[in-house]
């Protein structure tokens, strides 16, 4: 084991019992660093991100890729959903040298912290190459790797010196929006730009607001298009509920499976406030199975929520998959359904030769925003998500983050007053008390984020003042007092790059062009790209 083990993110200790000798951010690791005036490299990841799994076993288990870092670099390991702060300032040096971004992260930075080379996953071929070149280019070039952290803190504090506007925005600004999102908006797919595609819910929100007031045509095909789209398609978990992060092509088929407590919280709140506004029993489903999906898989005994769940899952050999557990195939489906399986099977659009690696994910992209089940189908769905209940699960990424947990203590609280279920309004209590007994210094301050690795006492009942607070409807959408009830690819290839064109350490870093395409986890920023191409 190494310095990993006794830290408590979920993230980190995945990372214990690698023979890379890592060290949790901190000043050790610089103070080391300058001692054996070496580099250090960081690397940033989170708990569910696929390429990071990826990464951590072709690179960080591997005896000779580890034999390398600890001989050469001081190694740092951060999880930046527990940092991120530390997370947001590196990825704006690894966005300006390569013009994108996305997890796992990989800087080098000198002792003193700034950074002067990044990218994003590197298989373990050109991570050796890499690695090589960054050595010799530390020993034989100094003066290049100075040059290039002047260069990216100039480009960094260009942004920086950027001061934000005093005034309010005007119905001006709030049209110009309108219009960029107007010009983004694929109107075959749904959303906005090319994949792989984010569930953008402030713009959706946005537009719902200005819907409410103004209502319009084009208002109206964006969202309907777009809520449609997404809720039809594979990103959404038609079995269980609950969102995945993001899609991998346009039409929202072929997810990033990892389900984040955040997504859900805001695109729960995005579909409650849409079914309001259209009067749409469709989306009170998605939205009803979603907030299910968190309370049900999501909750934590003593009140607050985990953080997300994994792509990965072990199948039938017991190595880790992406996507397994969400993918089914003709035949597991026959073999739970029996002769009654054709009626599912239909529904969920399932072909032969499936629409992800010979595996089929549920959707229902031909009948797009015809989601309402049959009560035929409904009784097929629960027999085949109870046969997914016992398949092995995902990781669980058991941090308890405040920032996210208030976000879905408002969307449990709202949706509870539109839909009249009490269920989500305890929920919502306890998860706010919680939030305030476990998550708060002496002094009132939030500490930000929690464990189950720490103890925690038992949740109490919430107290009557807070069921009072919590049981307002939302003042935002229209009829919420009387509509209750309702029904229930991976990115492009990193390349290395400098923020110095030309300069000595961008050649010697730079992989061949032979060197395998590589990927990431991608960032909301990053440029488009496909992670696997999805089978019509």
């Amino acid at each position: 084991m190494n310095r990993l083990a006794n830290e408590t993110s979920p993230y980190l200790r995945q990372h214990r019992d690698n023979p890379v000798d890592w060290y949790p951010w901190g000043e050790a690791a610089l103070a080391e660093a300058r001692r054996r005036d070496v580099p250090v490299l960081l690397s940033v990841g989170y708990s569910a991100c696929h390429w990071c799994h990826v990464m951590a076993h072709q690179c960080f288990e591997d005896d000779e890729v580890a034999a390398v870092l600890n001989a050469h670099f001081v190694n740092v390991k951060v999880d930046r959903e527990e940092r991120p702060d530390v997370d947001a300032l590196y990825m704006e040096a690894v966005q300006a040298m390569t013009g994108r971004g996305g997890w796992p992260m990989t800087v080098f930075l000198r002792p003193d912290g700034l950074p002067f080379y990044g990218g994003t996953y590197f298989p373990k071929s050109s991570f050796l190459q890499l690695l090589a070149a960054i050595d010799d280019v530390w020993h034989n070039r100094r003066a290049d790797v100075d040059q290039n952290v002047g260069a990216l803190g100039e480009a960094i504090s260009r942004s920086a010196r950027l001061d934000p506007d005093p005034s309010m925005p005007t119905e001006q600004h709030q049209q110009l929006a309108l219009d960029q999102l107007a010009r983004a908006f694929d109107a075959d797919g749904g959303g906005f730009g090319r994949a792989p595609k984010f569930p953008n819910t402030f713009a959706l929100d946005l537009i719902l607001r200005v819907q409410a007031r103004e209502p319009s045509q084009g208002a109206a095909r964006v969202l309907v298009t777009t809520l449609d789209a997404m809720a039809s398609g594979g990103v959404y978990d038609h079995l269980g509920g609950g969102f995945a992060r993001y899609s991998t092509d346009d039409q929202w088929l072929v997810p990033h499976f990892e389900k984040m407590l955040y997504d859900q919280a805001l695109l729960a709140r995005t579909y409650v406030r849409a079914a309001l506004l259209f009067d749409a029993p469709r989306w009170r489903q998605v939205a009803a199975e979603t907030i299910d999906y968190v309370v049900r898989d999501l909750r934590h005994p003593a009140g607050g929520f985990c953080s997300a769940e994994d792509a990965d899952s072990p199948g039938p050999d017991g190595i880790p998959h992406e996507g397994w557990f969400s993918t089914w195939t003709v035949e597991e489906v026959g073999a739970v359904l029996g002769d009654d399986a054709d009626a599912l099977l239909a529904w969920y659009e399932f072909t032969e030769g499936g629409n992800f690696e010979n595996r089929t994910i549920p959707s229902r992209l031909q009948h797009r925003g015809e989601l309402e089940r049959p009560p035929e189908v409904e009784t097929l769905r629960r027999r085949l998500f109870e046969a997914r209940e016992r398949r092995p699960r995902p990781g669980l990424d058991d941090k308890v983050l405040t920032e996210w947990n208030a976000l879905m203590v408002s969307t449990l609280a709202e949706a509870a007053a539109a839909f009249g279920r009490d269920d989500w309004r305890h929920a919502a209590v306890g998860c706010a008390e919680f939030l305030l007994r476990e998550l708060r210094s002496a002094d009132g301050r939030c500490t930000g984020r929690g464990t189950p690795t720490a103890p925690l006492r038992p949740a109490t009942p919430p107290s009557p003042a807070t069921m009072r607070r919590w049981s307002t409807p939302s003042p935002v959408w229209p009829n919420s007092r009387v509509r209750r009830g309702g029904s229930r690819t991976r990115s492009r290839s990193p390349t290395c790059c400098s923020t110095t064109s030309g300069t000595s350490i961008e050649a010697a870093c730079s992989p061949p062009p032979t060197t395998p395409s590589s990927s990431s986890c991608a960032r909301r920023t990053s440029s488009t790209g496909r992670r696997r191409r999805p089978t019509r």
